[in-house]
């Protein structure tokens, strides 16, 4: 039980008890809810035959290290995952989509980014170990099960990972406010991995020089920058637009 994590919210809980029920230990519900939606993640959690216990909302956020736990949390067991990078890759059907994060270090932004990862079929996020923020279970719940769903690797060194990839012919395309082309100017079709940075410091010198190409997103109003999670879909979902 010492290797189980903690998962709480609807969405990400009810994603692993839609693609790995087995994993789940058991699930902690708020008894004092009984609305529809907890009624019908109820049936999901009793279909499923995982553990039900019932508890309050202090004991709750206490397991769970938040107040924004919805009245639902479960322990569950780690999804084994691809062991490495190079191992998704050698897996992977058709030209690979990966999002590539250099500087996230908020739980949220990093759980939006894997949120709209998922959505736009991306196969992987990678990010460096030293300028990033790891899976936790503030990130899951605000990935809503796309951290169950989408690999995530740290890396040691991010300028090295952008090299191994454009051996495999895969392009690494990075994005700043004074490149000349727009993402939407780009050929997202073939193999490619879109590098973003943090809002406003944006990627590293030694990232942006590594890129084999880089774009903006247009912007047309009095703001000078989004932020990255956004920045992901609007470059993601072209990627998918082109592909599709």
């Amino acid at each position: 039980m010492s290797s189980a994590k903690v998962l709480f919210g609807f969405h990400a809980v009810g994603v692993r008890l839609k693609t790995a029920p087995q994993s789940v230990i058991e699930v902690y519900y708020e008894v004092a809810r009984r609305d529809a939606r907890m009624r019908q993640f109820l049936d999901r959690a009793r279909e499923a035959g995982v553990r039900l216990i019932e508890a309050d909302a202090l004991r709750i956020a206490k397991l769970a290290g938040s107040h924004g736990h919805q009245g639902v949390a479960a322990r569950v067991e780690p999804i084994p995952a691809a062991k490495s990078l190079d191992d998704l890759l050698d897996q992977v059907q058709g030209p690979p989509l990966l999002l590539v994060l250099d500087g996230v270090t908020d739980p949220h932004n990093l759980g939006a980014c894997l949120r709209v990862a998922d959505g736009a079929g991306a196969h992987a996020v990678i990010a460096p170990k030293d300028h990033a923020v790891g899976l936790n279970a503030t990130v899951a719940k605000v990935a809503s099960g796309a951290a169950e769903t989408v690999p995530y690797f740290m890396v040691t060194n991010l300028a090295r990972t952008l090299g191994e990839l454009k051996e495999r012919n895969i392009w690494c395309i990075g994005t700043s406010d004074d490149a000349p082309r727009t993402v939407y100017q780009a050929d997202l079709k073939a193999p490619v991995a879109l590098v973003l940075g943090a809002e406003g410091p944006g990627m590293r010198q030694l990232t942006r020089k590594t890129c084999d190409e880089l774009v903006s997103i247009p912007m047309r109003g009095a703001v000078e920058s989004l932020n990255v999670s956004v920045a992901s879909g609007i470059c993601l979902y072209e990627a998918l637009r082109q592909r599709t």
